[in-house]
This record gives C-alpha cells, structure tokens and sequence, in this order.
C-alpha cells in the first residue's frame, strides 16, 4: 500500500487506464518519429506526422500525471476512477482519431468542415476534448475535499489542475469563426474551415520549429499549452522547493513552502491571461509590443516580491520551521 505520507506512491497504486493511454502514446511517440524520418508528406505547410509526436508527448505526459494525481484522492475514490477512465477513453479516441484523419485520410482534423465525415470525426472529437475537460474539474473538485500531511503538495494539485482545466477552457476561444469565414457565412455560404489555431494570419503560416506556433500572428496553442501543463509545472515546483530545504532552513517549513506554491499558481495563472491577451490580440510569441512587455516585467516584480518577502527569515518563520 502506498504510504500516505509519500508523495511519490508505487507504480501499482496508480490509476490504470490512464497508464495504459500513456503507454499507448509512447508507442505513438516512437512511430511518429519514425515516420518523421521516412514518411515525407506535409500537411498544412507541415510533416504530416508531427502533429500525432505532439499530441503522442503531450497526452501521455498528462495522462502519467493524471494518474499519479489519482493516488491522492482518498475521498470519493471510485468516483476519482470513473472521473480518470472517461478522460482516458475519451482522450484515446480523440488522438485514434488524429491518427485515422491525419495519417490515413490525408486530410486536416481541427475546424475541418469539407466533407460530412470530415464533420462526424470533429464532431467525435470535440464530444472527447469536452468530456476531458468536465472530468479534469471533476477531478479539481475532488481535490478541493482531500487533505494531504504535505501542504505545499495539496496546493500545488489544487493550482495545477484548476490551471490545466483554465488551459483547456482556452482552447474554446479556437473554434470561432476568422474574418474570411465570417465573411463566407454572412453571404449565406459555408467555409470549409470553422475557427482556427492563428489569430490574425491564416493557419499554417511561418512557425516556430516543431511547435510550429505562429511568428507572424497570434496563436491560441500557446496559452492552451501553457495552461493543461500546469499540472506538472506546479507540483515540480513543490518538489522542487521540498528539495532546496535541505540546503535552506527557512524552506524547510511547510507552511512557507505552501505560500510560494501558491505564489507560483498566482503568477503562471498571471501568464496564462497575459499569453491568452498576446494571442487574442494577434501577436506573434517572438514579437511582442511595449504593453506585453511591461505586464511581464509586472507579473514577474510581483511574484519576485511576494516570493521575498514569503522567505524573510522573521521570527515567525524560524520558529515554525524548527
């Protein structure tokens, strides 16, 4: 049995099926690079099987952390089971379905509206992501009612994954029409297309390296990353801190460690609207103007000063930490 005390639990106390997805996306991971090497068709200005590595790395690192998350629910554990497996199967198909529509059809899966099938498999699709998306604050909720003996780490759950849910519920704002298809449903017809990941410039323009996100418009993948992998960015950061206590005493209370988690939550949620203003603005990640800037300069002199003055070894603190 996994002891309650551990934040790092056995491999057999974690939620299965979910490792099994991620199982399932490593496997994908290695054809997909195979593919990349010996597969040179393009889709979209891009390799047809880059989309399916990113999807492969991402979904298999949320589900690993999903299903160490589980371990933690002790209230409500069946339901903490039935919330993991719907979000397992409905995330499988989604990226089934990436691979059917991508690498077997040849066609373009997100906002593709060319053909009925095309429509039943984003129809399926999306029925995945917003079953994914209810049963991640299914999960939040559960948390909200656990209590675990390291209170740095209960925050950093609660913060990671009310952030990750953030990021998917960002993901929405995609799927509204761009100007020119607005344009073609205001003169009674219907774009092959609806919605879009690029703000301001058509998908599939210049992009950096292998995210491909936009240099020359806004893109709403960027906040959409950011935001679902806050789940593993804020319990690294309470790991990280349990870490530096050995070497710093005033760390070394739980109390202090869960003030600058939740520090950390306040600021990467800062980010997460500051990244969502970016794109929404149509504004290139690598070309951003004067107020983007000032507000990170901003963000980032608030959680630096909140941080100090969080680790100010005052009496309080040292008397706590003994």
């Amino acid at each position: 049995m996994a002891d309650k005390g551990n934040p790092l639990v056995t491999l057999r106390a974690w939620h299965r099926p979910l490792v099994v997805l991620a199982g399932a996306m490593g496997v994908l991971c290695a054809v997909s690079l195979l593919g990349l090497l010996f597969d040179d068709r393009t889709l979209v200005n891009a390799p047809i099987w880059l989309k399916p590595l990113k999807f492969s790395v991402s979904v298999g690192t949320y589900a690993l952390t999903l299903a160490w998350l589980l371990t933690h629910v002790r209230r409500a554990r069946r339901a903490g089971w039935w919330f993991g497996t719907v979000f397992a199967v409905g995330i499988g198909v989604d990226v089934g379905l990436i691979v059917v529509q991508m690498i077997f059809r040849g066609h373009t899966l997100h906002f593709n509206k060319a053909t009925p099938a095309d429509v039943m498999i984003n129809n399926v699709v999306a029925g995945g992501a917003y079953a994914a998306w209810l049963m991640t604050a299914a999960v939040v909720v559960l948390l909200l009612f656990q209590r675990l003996p390291n209170r740095a780490l209960n925050s950093a759950l609660r913060w990671g994954t009310g952030l990750a849910l953030a990021g998917m519920g960002v993901a929405m704002l995609m799927f509204s029409p761009s100007p020119a298809q607005q344009a073609v449903l205001d003169a009674g017809g219907r774009p092959a297309t609806f919605g879009a990941h690029s703000v301001g410039v058509e998908d599939g323009g210049p992009g950096l390296p292998v995210l491909g996100w936009s240099t020359v418009g806004g893109d709403m993948r960027i906040p959409h990353f950011a935001g679902i992998h806050g789940l593993q960015v804020l319990p690294l950061v309470a790991f990280g801190l349990l870490v530096l206590a050995r070497r710093y005493p005033v760390l070394s209370a739980d109390i202090v460690r869960r003030r600058l988690v939740r520090i950390a939550g306040a600021g990467y949620a800062g980010l997460l609207v500051l990244l969502t203003w970016q794109a929404q603005r149509g504004q290139s990640i690598v070309h951003p103007d004067f107020w983007t800037l000032a507000a990170g300069f901003a963000l980032a002199a608030v959680v630096v000063a909140a941080g100090a003055v969080t680790v100010r070894p005052s009496a309080e603190i040292l008397r706590s930490a003994r």
